[in-house]
């Protein structure tokens, strides 16, 4: 059995899919203002749905693992230098990083 997909509530269906496109080289197979959805090379898909609320719980986020500490500490840079705010990578359960995504969850980028 393998996971296919999931399926990501979001206030701004748009701006998220330009940020999981610019930074995690996912990217959308049909998309409208209202719903997306996006694929990796790997063929797992991420469906994107407009929502005038999202809540999702403490903790919740979604992540994206790297080949290197160098390409964590890439992305943090971009982000950072593009007004994100995120933190520096750290030494936790692995080198990581959150950052909050439009459209109202947290990414995790780790290595």
């Amino acid at each position: 059995m393998k996971l296919n997909h999931i399926n990501l509530t979001v206030t701004d269906v748009n701006a998220t899919r330009e940020f999981l496109e610019k930074y995690f080289d996912v990217h959308a197979r049909s998309s409208s203002d209202s719903f997306t959805i996006m694929a990796d090379k790997n063929g797992f898909l991420l469906a994107l749905m407009k929502g005038a609320q999202v809540n999702y719980p403490k903790g919740f986020h979604i992540g994206f693992e790297q080949e290197s500490e160098e390409q964590v500490n890439k992305i943090n840079q971009r982000l950072m230098e593009d007004g994100f705010k995120v933190k520096p990578p750290k030494r936790a359960h692995r080198w990581t990083f959150y950052v909050e995504a439009p459209g109202g969850f947290k990414v995790e980028v780790f290595h």
